[in-house]
C-alpha cells in the first residue's frame, strides 16, 4: 500500500470555503478516479491559521501515480477547479492570501505488518 498526506495551512476565514470546495469539488472526482479517502481533519495551528490535513490510500505508488494522472487530465473537473479560483480571486491569490502553505507526503507505518 502506499499512503500519502495531504497538508494546508489555511487562514481562518477561508476554512469554510476551502472545505466546501473540498467536499463538492475535490472529493468526489478523486473517488471516481480511485483514491480512497482515509479521512481528513483540521486542528488549530495558529491565532489565525488552521492546518486541514488528509491520508489517502492507494494500492502502490505506480496506481497513485494513474488515478492522480486520471484527475488532472479530467477536463471538466479542471474547469470547476479553475473557476473555483477565479471566484476567490484568482489562483495566485487564493495562494498568497488564503492558502499559505501545502505539502503533498508520503507516509509510512511504524508499525510491522
Amino acid at each position: 500500500m502506499f499512503y500519502r498526506r495531504k497538508f494546508y495551512i489555511v487562514k481562518n476565514e477561508f476554512v469554510d470555503t476551502f472545505n466546501k470546495h473540498f467536499i463538492e469539488t475535490n472529493l468526489p472526482n478523486q473517488i471516481k478516479c480511485g483514491a480512497r479517502l482515509i479521512g481528513r481533519w483540521m486542528v488549530p495551528s495558529g491565532n489565525d491559521t488552521t492546518e486541514i490535513f488528509a491520508v489517502w490510500e492507494y494500492d502502490s505508488y505506480e496506481k497513485y501515480e494513474k488515478i492522480e494522472k486520471k484527475v488532472r487530465s479530467n477536463s471538466e473537473h479542471v474547469n470547476r477547479i479553475n473557476q473555483w479560483y477565479e471566484k476567490h480571486g484568482g489562483r495566485e491569490s487564493v495562494f498568497t492570501e488564503y492558502i499559505l502553505e501545502v505539502r503533498n507526503e508520503e507516509i509510512t507505518s511504524t508499525l510491522m505488518t
